[in-house]
Order: structure tokens, then sequence, then C-alpha cells
């Protein structure tokens, strides 16, 4: 009896002590606190297929200490497209934004994203034209970096020129991706030649190019069915992560056909957006090692609708979080041809270890036969303890049948759950924004930094700080 009232004892004392450290354990509540919201530069649409925010994978934005930068577009009106644009620069004073540079003498097509070295270097991606007629609508281009002193902006920069294999043939066309390692001061820019691979240049902390090469695209299995008489699957938009030179890389690939569309037919480009399939590639090191053997993340192959990339973060013990968008089928196809597939738009959550997926989440759904609030973009915010944030943007109607619009912040905690979402008191929502995060050379923050439209204005890019207490 006194040995079965010991356990007993023993047993409610460990309870109560494990419920005590998990509670002392549990996540605090997050409390977003706006603390700015204003504009940083209006444009006019250049007309080339492009726009400030065109480069999804990367980020205009980016942190250096104190110290706020933003790239933008701007629109030449004496100039035609395709390369009828220039890169602006502005930094953030006490007062507000300020234009600190424009270029100077070059004409590109694209925005320009930006990447952070902790050290106070602030670097640039641009793709001049070697056009020199402003009325040529395409040609050949020149891949650079420039750098730019965080502590001086408008001092003359440095233009910094990629090596490469060989001599790629880069056009106005750039699908580039710009990643910064910031503590480590290295950089890596992918870059795409027709419809075959990424050019890849990497520049190491010595400040030289001492690694490249060609990230070749999946063969497909079905060649005839191919826009453009292409032979491999390109990787468009995809989110780049470089740290301690081991290199992520995931992003959407374009396809006509899908399970109950085999054939190509004339779908190519009338129902929207094609992006079904998600690929992910990584290297433990570019310098030493090749790139592992492409994995399938998601697909919209039997839903018939698309998929598109919003975020990677490697985590401190190598996991791999991958953050995106599925959106459903167009709805004139689905009225008329697949009645009986429901239209529904999603935010999803992965987790890939050593090239293998091993969680896969829906964070949020809505549409028809699910809520009524649509999710919208999203980007992962990485505190300096390591939690997992995602901001995102919210559409549709509420539970009482009001117009929605509004961002909102969650937590994904390590068992791959998440927490209840709290809205984010933002005047002017932002539909589509760049962050100042780690992929882009930024360190982990309490403070969101977010650049992007809104949903009340149009051509206008603003910028909005959150404070997380």
């Amino acid at each position: 009896m006194r040995v079965t009232t010991a356990v007993l004892l023993f047993v409610l004392v460990v309870s109560r002590a494990l419920a005590q450290d998990k509670k002392n354990t549990a996540p605090a509540k997050l409390r977003p606190v706006v603390e700015i919201e204003d504009d940083v530069f209006s444009y006019e649409p250049a007309g080339n297929g492009s726009g400030p925010m065109w480069c999804y994978g990367s980020t205009c934005l980016a942190r250096i200490g104190e110290h706020l930068f933003a790239s933008g577009l701007e629109t030449l009106k004496d100039c035609k497209p395709l390369n009828n644009c220039r890169w602006t620069l502005y930094a953030r004073a006490a007062n507000g934004w300020q234009l600190v540079q424009v270029d100077p003498k070059d004409r590109t097509r694209e925005p320009c994203p930006l990447g952070a070295s902790h050290d106070g270097r602030l670097f640039m991606s641009v793709n001049p034209t070697l056009v020199t007629d402003p009325n040529a609508h395409a040609g050949p281009a020149r891949p650079e970096i420039l750098e730019f002193a965080s502590a001086d902006p408008k001092a003359p920069y440095k233009t910094l020129l990629p090596e490469w294999d060989g001599k790629p043939r880069f056009t106005e066309h750039s699908y580039r991706s710009f990643a910064a390692d910031g503590p480590n001061g290295e950089l890596i820019l992918f870059q795409n030649v027709s419809y075959t691979h990424s050019e890849w240049s990497f520049r190491d902390r010595q400040g030289k190019w001492s690694a490249r090469g060609k990230l070749l695209w999946l063969p497909r299995p079905d060649p005839k069915k191919a826009p453009y008489g292409s032979t491999r699957v390109r990787v468009n938009y995809p989110n780049v992560v470089l740290k301690d030179r081991a290199v992520h890389f995931c992003g959407n690939s374009a396809f006509d056909q899908w399970e109950r569309m085999p054939d190509v037919g004339d779908s190519h480009r009338k129902w929207g957006p094609r992006f079904r399939r998600m690929y992910y590639t990584w290297t433990p090191d570019v310098t030493t090692e090749e790139f592992r053997d492409w994995v399938e993340i998601a697909n919209c192959w039997t839903s018939g609708g698309w998929l598109f990339t919003a975020d990677l973060w490697v985590a401190a013990d190598g996991a791999v979080h991958v953050l995106w968008n599925e959106y459903p089928i167009h709805k004139g196809l689905r009225d008329q041809r697949f009645p009986d597939i429901k239209r529904t738009q999603a935010l999803k959550y992965a987790v890939v270890r050593q090239g293998k997926v091993v969680l896969r989440r829906t964070l949020l759904i809505g549409g028809e036969g699910a809520s009524s609030e649509m999710p919208g973009r999203a980007r992962f915010q990485v505190t300096p303890e390591g939690r997992l944030l995602v901001f995102y943007y919210v559409s549709g109607t509420d539970s009482a049948g009001r117009p929605l619009s509004e961002n909102r912040l969650m937590e994904l905690l390590p068992d791959g759950s998440q927490t209840e979402p709290v809205s984010v008191p933002l005047k002017h929502p932002l539909t589509r924004f760049f962050t100042a995060g780690p992929r882009g050379g930024s360190p982990p923050s309490k403070t969101i930094d977010l650049l992007g439209p809104r949903a009340d204005t149009s051509h206008t890019i603003s910028y909005a700080r959150v404070r997380l207490e």
C-alpha cells in the first residue's frame, strides 16, 4: 500500500512538473504592432511584361543594421519596350524614404533584387541591355552586381562582373534569382538561358567568383507537347537560400497538360497560369559538390489549378521549410468541362530533410466547400530565437459575409502544427510583398519590414514596419 501511494505521488509530481514545463515553453502569443505605413515610389507601367514585383523569388528590400533600402523601377518614356526601364535605389531616413541613386546610363526590363552583407555592404543584381538602340525590341544583356556602402549609399558604387563558363547568351528575360549569405558576405546569382538551364556564379567572402556552373532543368517526359519546342522543364521564379555555401533552390514549372487534359491542343496560356509542379534541388557545398537530383515538392496535376512558391528557409538543424500557394482551376474551364472539380485556394507548407519531404500541411484553404476566407501571398518571418512565423494576406468574406482584406500572422511550431492566426492592424493591407529576410542577407528579426502594393492603391509601392511584442 505504501509503495502504491508513493508511486501515485511520484506520478502526480512528475505530471505537474511536465505540465508546468509545457506551459513555460509554450510560444508567446503574437502581438504585432504597426509602427510605420508610408509610400516609397510610384511608377508608370512599362508594358514590357515585367513590373516592380516581378522578381518574386528574390527581394527588393534589405536591412543592414539601422539602414533600410529598397530598389525600384522607373519607366523611361522615350524608350520602347522591352528595355524601357532603369533601376532606382531608395534609403529610409528619419523623415521617410529618399531616392539616393538611379541608373545613370543603362536600360533594363526587370526589377533589380537586393542582397545584404552584415559587414555593411549592399548589393544589387542588375541586367543592363547591350542594345544601344532605344527602339529595339530585345537583345543581349550583361549580368552585373553593384556594390553600395550602406553608411553612404549616395557614394559611387562598384560594378562587379560575375564569371561564367564560356559565354552564355543572356537576354533581357533573365528570370534571375539573387541570394546572399549575410553573416559570411557571400553571394550567388542564377540567370536563365533559353529553355535548357540556369547559369550560376558564386562570389566568396574574399571577393572571388570561385565557383560557377549550369543547373540543368529536368528532361521533359513528352517534348512533343512542350511549348516553344523545349525539351526540358524550366523551373522559374525560384526561392534560393545560400547558407554556409550550401544552396537550396525551389521553383515552379509550367505544364499545359494535366491529368484530365493530357493533350496540349489549344490550351497554351488560354486557361490562365500553368505552373502545375514545384521542384527542389540542393547542394551541401556549391564550391565542391554537384546539385542533387530534382525532387517534386507539390503539384496540381489532378485539380487543373496552379501553384507558386512563397518562401524558403533553412533552420539551424538543416531542415528546409517550404511555403507556397495553390490556386484553383480557371473558372471558365471548370464550368465548361469539369463541373465536378471544386475551386479552392490554399496556403501550404512542407519540410524537407536531405532531399526527402518529411511533412506536408495545408495551413489555410478557402473556396467551394471550404472557408469563404481566401489565403493569398505569404512570406516567412524568422526571429532571432529561431521562431518561424508566416505573414500573409487574406481576402474574400468573413463569417458574417462582410468583405475581407487584411494581413495576418501565424507561427509554425516545431511539431509541424500552427498557432491561431492574429490580425495585423495595417490601415492599408499589402496584397503582395517583399520582406527583409535571411534569403536576401538581412538578419532574423522581431521587426517585419514589408515592401509591396496596397490593396487600395495601384502603381504605388509602399512600405510597412510591424514590431512583434
